[in-house]
């Protein structure tokens, strides 16, 4: 008789468990992937972007170069506050052209370059640059082009180059 009471009360239990097991187990959406390139940027939407990423550089007391691309990576766009370093002219058209050609913000590829390992080969790869202040920018969930920011440390790159692109929101 217990055996019949113990046996009941698994199957019970198991049946019960099923709906849950099988939610689960369900398979889950994929994730929607990189942004659908839209229509490119034009230069009032690049100057509207590059004027708050300025604004911001100022308010955080940076001097910095401004880059906005279209979604191919070309140059739209260009501005040098007085005073920035020459070498954040380059290096603010390369993390535009970057974000842009591969729809995501550089900061992505430091984080993978910095946890090592397979990581790593991210710098095999041509035209990425590992480090944050190039952003994407995605208008009616589509990517028109791409924002660099070079001159203060990474983290300040990347605060004034989020400016540009919420400019366009």
């Amino acid at each position: 008789m217990r055996r019949v009471m113990f046996i009941s009360l698994l199957l019970g239990a198991a049946l019960a468990a099923t709906p849950v097991l099988a939610e689960m187990a369900a398979p889950q959406p994929a994730p929607a992937g990189p942004p659908a390139y839209g229509e490119q940027i034009n230069i009032e939407q690049a100057k509207k972007a590059a004027a708050a990423a300025v604004e911001e550089a100022k308010k955080i007391n940076t001097f910095m170069a401004v880059a906005v691309v279209s979604p191919s990576g070309d140059l739209v766009y260009f501005e040098k506050m007085d005073n920035t370093q020459y070498a954040s002219v380059n290096i603010a058209v390369h993390k535009a052209r970057t974000a842009a050609r591969f729809r995501r913000p550089t900061s992505s590829f430091e984080e993978r370059v910095g946890q090592g390992g397979v990581g790593l080969t991210l710098l095999t790869l041509d035209d990425i640059i590992a480090s944050p202040g190039g952003n994407p920018i995605i208008v009616g969930g589509k990517l028109i082009g791409a924002i660099g920011l070079s001159g203060g440390t990474g983290a300040q790159d990347n605060q004034a180059s989020l400016a540009g692109v919420n400019a366009l929101k």
